[in-house]
């Protein structure tokens, strides 16, 4: 690829300060290499008129108007999150600069943005696909995106009460779930609320899901891990007669009668890794995991 002109599409967090030097360098190094650079509009005004920072793109978009090679996320994994709801179906690829603290999406640091954007245009680095989950709803109509990087967590709106989930896979009774609430997680997710809750994680490219309820009042209640190619229906009671359905996090209030039906998205996420990166290694750095606290 060296030689080539790349367009890239730069996604950040508005809300987070002292990314603006982080942006600069990313933008030099780009520009250094004849990029074609466009910003989503939202960070481009808290760099110019927030940040006061003198910023040349290309162009500027809003929403999913954008047609690139590169998707760029500066930020934590919810920077992430959100790129990659733009980004969608269009199989672009998505590079995640890591602003945040634990960063399992956002892999690249602030210090490795030169070797990750040479072994971009070298055709040095590796482009994994992860799984996306689809909900749809028989009932009240989802408002917001209905896809999932992450996972699809079913849950509980008052404070009083638990929520009883009744759960199928593939047209088959599992179980009735009398809980807080009830998480379905990706590979890709499992490290996140779901293993937060005691789920399992899962390795990438599993071909797997898992199910975790959320604080169960039965303690013979388990994670279960099926297969992605599985469909998924709940059916939610609730004394406040609605529940909260959050979507990588953003949550939509629904009424008690509406079903939900979730199962693989007819695309997945393009994630861009750095050549040196290895799975294992990231869950000891990230989680310390195995690490013994007697030393």
């Amino acid at each position: 690829m060296s030689g080539q002109q790349l367009s890239f599409a730069i996604f950040g967090n508005s809300y987070q300060a002292g990314k603006a030097a982080c942006t600069e360098d990313i933008l030099a190094e780009l520009r250094a290499r004849g990029a074609e650079i466009y910003m989503e509009r939202s960070f481009y005004n808290f760099l110019t008129l927030q940040e006061k920072r003198a910023v040349q793109v290309s162009g500027i978009f809003d929403d999913y108007n954008f047609d690139v090679d590169y998707a760029v996320s500066i930020g934590g994994d919810g920077t992430f999150l959100k790129a990659a709801k733009k980004v969608g179906a269009k199989g672009i690829p998505i590079v995640g600069i890591n602003m945040g603290r634990l960063g399992f999406l956002a892999d690249v640091l602030p210090g490795e943005i030169k070797e990750a954007i040479d072994e971009i245009y070298e055709g040095r680095c590796k482009v994994e696909e992860h799984t996306v989950l689809q909900l749809m709803t028989d009932g009240e109509t989802l408002e917001g995106c209905p896809y999932a990087l992450n996972d699809i967590a079913v849950l509980k709106r008052d404070t009083a009460s638990m929520i009883s989930v009744r759960t199928s896979v593939d047209g088959e009774f599992l179980v009735t779930y009398q809980a807080d609430g009830l998480v379905v997680s990706t590979p890709t997710g499992s490290t996140a609320y779901n293993l937060s809750n005691g789920g399992p994680i899962i390795a990438p490219h599993t071909n797997s899901i898992c199910i975790t309820p959320v604080a169960p009042h039965s303690l013979n209640i388990r994670p279960i891990v099926i297969g992605d190619d599985r469909e998924i229906v709940m059916e939610v009671e609730s004394r406040s007669h609605n529940y909260l359905v959050a979507i990588d996090g953003r949550s939509e209030k629904m009424l008690e009668g509406t079903r939900l039906i979730i199962r693989k998205a007819p695309y997945a996420i393009r994630i861009v890794q750095r050549n040196r990166h290895r799975y294992s290694a990231t869950l000891r750095e990230k989680l310390m995991w195995g690490a013994d606290q007697r030393e």
